[in-house]
């Protein structure tokens, strides 16, 4: 009976990698809809299917941002210092518009531009790298120095591309729930920002202190962009590094099929996985039902992104061909809802991706046998190979070992990601930053 026992022991272990990370995905997502208690409702779900998802997420008064959410309190906990300027998460009104209309002015910039400075940028990070890396921390600091300067200017100095670095992994890896948050880091570049205010390039919004509009800048572009765009770019690279096929052909193709790879990736990796939205008023979905103001709608990205595919979790850039009719009439929102505050940078972002995948690739040839899922936790590790480099059992040893560490990691980090999502949740539930800001009871967060 003991030998039993220690067999069956012997067998859960060995298959933790394959089950229990996986658990963990949907736990946290289950978690995360269901914090507001009745309040939260799922889209899609039982009251709004999938044929009335952009309906609703574009209706009117599905507006609220982040008064009345308790859900907030945990964003606003995540993305400190200064949730409260944070452009996605402020209440329309005139504040909001000063911010939106400055954040377009900064982003407004030639497309060559654009390209030219994305290509300097990923160049220099690449320099000299070569083996297994991380392809998340390989491109963030190419993204800081790009935010930098389209905010700045001028190039990014290596001081302040490392406070920006700092500031955006801390950001990540607590939004992980991978390491818990360490805000010395990030008021290390608030206080750069306040000081160089005088040196950015652009009209700020009006009507802010200086904190304020450092605040501002640090949520929109050292926390967002740089965030969104390293995952972003990560996860393009790491779904051509798993498809060597597709990575052949969009590295001797032209831009149309690399555009094609880059929206199937975000399909089936959307940086987005719950976006919720407080509603402002009442709204219809049947008969004499409707969703009472003061809901909290939460809409799940990775569900609308799969539903009416043929093989969902397949990789298949072939769904977006130009040549589809039915292109356009896809559940496909990478970047949001037009009708209800898109993503600022949904013309410049595809853009720069494009170049930077392209420099990776003219540059590397890549392979990974590591474990791909839409959150990343694990941050994307490949093998870069220079063109033309020999391949033979070094290699093979090399991807054997990174499926095997990755795999173990991926328990370590499943168990970690509890305990200290449990954490975070029950501490900013204790905060309560967003609350008190509303409520106008607002007190250091170190209480």
């Amino acid at each position: 009976m003991r030998v039993v026992l220690w067999v069956a022991a012997a067998v859960v272990v060995i298959s933790l990698p394959r089950w229990l990370p996986g658990r963990v995905v949907v736990l946290r997502g289950w978690v995360f809809t269901r914090i507001n208690g009745e309040e939260s409702i799922a889209v899609p779900g039982d009251l709004v299917g999938v044929d009335r998802f952009r309906e609703v997420y574009s209706h009117p008064a599905a507006s609220g941002r982040s008064k009345g959410a308790v859900l907030s309190d945990l964003f606003w906990y995540w993305l400190s210092p200064g949730p409260e300027m944070h452009q996605e998460h402020l209440e329309a009104g005139e504040r909001y518009d000063a911010v939106a209309l400055a954040t377009r002015r900064i982003l407004s910039r030639p497309r060559a531009q654009v390209e030219e400075l994305t290509r300097r940028c990923v160049r220099r990070t690449l320099e000299g790298r070569r083996g297994v890396v991380r392809l998340r921390d390989l491109m963030m600091p190419a993204w800081a120095e790009f935010s930098y300067e389209l905010v700045f200017r001028e190039p990014c100095p290596p001081h302040a591309r490392d406070l920006i670095v700092g500031n955006a992994d801390d950001v990540v890896t607590a939004l992980k729930c991978c390491g818990l948050r360490h805000m010395d880091r990030r008021d290390r570049l608030t206080e750069y920002l306040v000081e160089s205010l005088p040196r950015v390039g652009h009209e700020l919004p009006a009507g802010l202190t200086a904190r304020e509009q450092a605040l501002y800048l640090q949520g929109a572009f050292f926390n967002t962009a740089v965030v969104q765009m390293s995952e972003a770019t990560a996860h393009v690279l790491m779904a051509l590094a798993r498809h060597p096929d597709v990575q052949d052909r969009a590295r001797a193709g032209d831009d149309r099929f690399l555009d094609q790879v880059i929206a199937e990736t975000l399909r089936l990796y959307p940086l987005f996985g719950i976006a919720h939205r407080v509603t402002t008023g009442d709204i219809p979905v049947a008969e004499g039902v409707a969703i009472p103001a003061g809901s909290v709608l939460c809409f799940d990205y990775p569900a609308f992104h799969r539903a009416g595919f043929p093989d969902p979790e397949r990789f298949d850039p072939g769904r977006f061909d130009p040549g589809r009719a039915s292109v356009k009439e896809l559940n496909h929102i990478p970047f949001g809802m037009p009708a209800n505050r898109p993503c600022p940078a949904w013309r410049l972002a595809p853009l720069a991706m494009r170049v930077a995948v392209r420099e990776v690739l003219r540059s590397y040839e890549l392979d990974s046998t590591a474990a791909h899922t839409r959150s990343l936790p694990n941050r994307g590790p490949c093998l870069l190979t220079p063109p033309g480099a020999r391949r033979g059992r070094g290699r093979r040893l090399t991807l054997l070992s990174m499926r095997l560490r990755d795999g173990w990691e991926d328990v370590w980090r499943s168990l970690v990601q509890l305990v200290l999502g449990t954490y975070m949740v029950w501490d900013a539930r204790r905060l309560r930053l967003c609350e008190r800001h509303f409520s106008g009871d607002a007190r250091s967060e170190s209480t």
